[in-house]
């Protein structure tokens, strides 16, 4: 359906609004009193996110395009079925199927003070060894939190073993003063470590997570909250979950940065990614008929220090 088609079919006066972006592609623009998100259909992406008196919670890439064949860089990409590469694989895309696929709008709502929009994707012929009748489900609600739930429906006839991830990244003043607190004492494998010495070989969180160097990190985590703490912006930013047993900390820095190609100059000082995940050993089993549900709720306790706008300028 196009942006037009779209906002007659689903457009909510005040509240959610879909047109063409400057990116590219179709998007959702939800408002509330709680603030405004903005979420494209390419990949269900949620590409903005600003708390009512705050700034901008969520880093995009300024080379992030939409239309293309090629997941956008920043926001909050769903990773889905698989995490990460493929577990038999390695021809296939990293981090699952969806990332570049439009997907399909359900419907839209206004609860109270809170607006949600939900979006659909279905395996229509087995693929990647996954069978078909296989879909996901993604509510994104604004209201006092922003609220992303996934959720798998297996309408096949075989088990399937499942990893995912709501792939976070958050706006940061500088990475070098970042510290990530609720993971201490928390089991972690370094996904920098050669594979071999990855297995079954866990390190021990001491003290808060810190950025010195690139980070990448699963940690075996069911307790739920991850907090951000800013210096420079001044504020902490929660990250709260359900149907999780796993929390990715990842920052690529410099050299990766710049094989990557498309977060930009110095683009990695500005965001770390916590990430809402089942990965690593958090394996999935979802059985024919059943469902998984993986929610992440982010919410920026304080706001911005005056004067550092930071606002994705997708969002206005």
């Amino acid at each position: 359906m196009t942006a037009p088609a779209l906002q007659a079919a689903h457009g909510l006066a005040g509240a959610i609004a879909f047109h063409d972006s400057e990116l590219g592609g179709p998007v959702a623009h939800l408002r509330s009193v709680h603030g405004t998100a903005l979420v494209a259909l390419q990949g269900a992406q949620v590409l903005s996110y600003v708390p009512s008196g705050g700034s901008e919670v969520l880093w995009l890439s300024p080379l992030a395009r939409l239309g293309t064949a090629k997941a956008v860089r920043g926001g909050i990409p769903v990773c889905w079925p698989w995490f990460g590469p493929h577990p038999n694989d390695p021809r296939q895309p990293a981090h699952g199927l969806v990332r570049s696929s439009r997907w399909r709008v359900v419907e839209t709502a206004v609860h109270g003070h809170a607006v949600r929009v939900r979006f659909a994707w279905a395996l229509e012929t087995k693929t990647a060894g996954f069978p078909a009748g296989l879909t996901a489900q993604l509510d994104v609600t604004l209201g006092e939190d922003l609220a992303l739930d996934l959720v798998t429906f297996n309408g096949g006839d075989e088990a399937i073993a499942l990893t995912q991830a709501l792939h976070t990244y958050l706006k940061v003043g500088d990475i070098g003063g970042v510290t990530v607190s609720g993971l201490e004492g928390r089991p972690y494998v370094d996904q920098l470590e050669p594979p071999s010495q990855r297995r079954g070989a866990h390190k021990l969180q001491t003290g808060l997570v810190v950025f010195e160097g690139e980070v990448d990190r699963i940690y075996a985590t069911a307790d739920p909250i991850a907090t951000v703490l800013d210096p420079l912006l001044g504020r902490r930013i929660v990250v709260d979950k359900d149907g999780s047993a796993s929390t990715v900390v990842w920052n690529p820095w410099m050299e990766k940065a710049a094989r990557l190609g498309d977060v930009g100059p110095d683009g990695y000082r500005a965001f770390v990614c916590i990430e809402t995940a089942n990965a690593g050993d958090d394996v999935r089993t979802v059985q024919p008929g059943t469902s998984h549900r993986l929610t992440a709720m982010i919410h920026a306790a304080t706001a911005a220090p005056s004067g550092a706008d930071g606002v994705n300028p997708v969002a206005s």
